[in-house]
């Protein structure tokens, strides 16, 4: 099993939306998504590693692993 960083944007889409195949992406605080991405069983990096940027680019991710 590969870990996931925050880096890992795609990945972590794909694995967001194999675990939360309900979640209204679009509406998704960025507290709520943090808080789901580090959760995710493959994730490993610094929790506080992350920003804006990194967390608009998962949720663009997670919104393009719907369509």
């Amino acid at each position: 099993m590969n870990t996931l960083k925050w880096t890992d944007v795609f990945e972590i889409a794909r694995d967001l939306e194999d675990a939360n195949p309900n979640v209204d992406v679009i509406n998704i605080s960025f507290t709520q998504l943090w808080q789901s991405v580090i959760k995710l069983p493959r994730f490993q990096d610094d929790p506080k590693r992350s920003n804006e940027r990194i967390l608009e680019a998962i949720q663009q991710a997670w919104l393009d692993e719907r369509d």
